[in-house]
């Protein structure tokens, strides 16, 4: 069993301090928003598709043929 190092904190804090590789705490809250950021886009972008597809769709069923 390995012993109870605070959560990490202790690996975390030298990650942050530059005496251990990784990314720190700003950089891993930095991406965490940036990942979030990416999904909104992505589901921003799928209904943006959609709408166009449909209205598309609407604006060739109304001409007269």
């Amino acid at each position: 069993m390995r012993l109870l190092d605070g959560g990490g904190r202790g690996r975390q804090a030298e990650r942050d301090t530059g005496h251990r590789s990784g990314l720190t705490t700003d950089e891993r809250q930095r991406l965490r928003e940036l990942e979030r950021e990416v999904r909104e886009l992505k589901r921003a972008n799928e209904i943006l598709r959609k709408a166009s597809a449909y209205f598309a769709q609407a604006e060739l069923d109304r001409r007269p043929k």
